[in-house]
C-alpha cells in the first residue's frame, strides 16, 4: 500500500507542466525587462553551451529534453541571433558541432543574473529543507523513470 497517496490528477498536473511552465514563463519575462531578446527554450541551449562547447545537436536535444526538430529550430534562431556557429566535424562530416559566438559568451553573465533573480522569485517563502527535499523527490523520480 502506498505511504504517501496522492491525487493522481494534482500530482500529474504539478509535475507534468505547471511549475515548469510557470518558471519558463518568469524567466522570459525577466530576460525580456531586463532586455534580453531570448526565450527561455533558447536560453536553455545557451546553458547547456556555457557548460561545455562543442556539443552535437543529438547532445543538445538530450541535455535540454528537446527533440531533434526543436533543437534544429532552436539553433537555427540563435544562428540568425549570432549567439551560435555551427561547425562540421572533422571526424564526422555529416555532424555539426554547436559553439558560441563571443555575443553567446557575453551574455552568460546577464542571463544568469535574470535565471537567479527567477529562481529566487519561485523560492520566495520557501523553506530551505524543503526545497532540498523537493530536490531529492524530483531527482528519485527523474531516475526512476530514466
Amino acid at each position: 500500500m502506498d505511504k504517501n497517496p496522492i491525487e493522481a490528477t494534482e500530482f500529474y498536473d504539478f509535475l507534468t507542466g505547471k511549475a515548469y511552465t510557470a518558471l519558463s514563463r518568469r524567466l522570459q519575462k525577466n530576460l525580456r525587462e531586463a532586455g534580453i531578446e531570448i526565450t527561455s527554450e533558447q536560453w536553455s541551449i545557451l546553458y547547456a553551451l556555457w557548460e561545455e562547447e562543442g556539443l552535437t545537436q543529438q547532445e543538445l536535444a538530450q541535455r535540454t529534453f528537446r527533440d531533434k526538430t526543436a533543437i534544429t529550430r532552436l539553433i537555427d534562431n540563435l544562428v540568425r541571433r549570432t549567439l551560435v556557429i555551427r561547425v562540421t566535424d572533422d571526424s564526422d562530416r555529416r555532424t555539426n558541432l554547436i559553439y558560441l559566438t563571443k555575443s553567446g559568451r557575453h551574455l552568460k553573465e546577464k542571463c544568469m543574473h535574470q535565471a537567479n533573480k527567477t529562481l529566487a522569485e519561485a523560492l520566495h517563502n520557501v523553506d530551505a529543507a524543503h526545497t532540498q527535499t523537493a530536490k531529492e523527490t524530483l531527482r528519485q523520480v527523474y531516475i526512476n523513470l530514466k
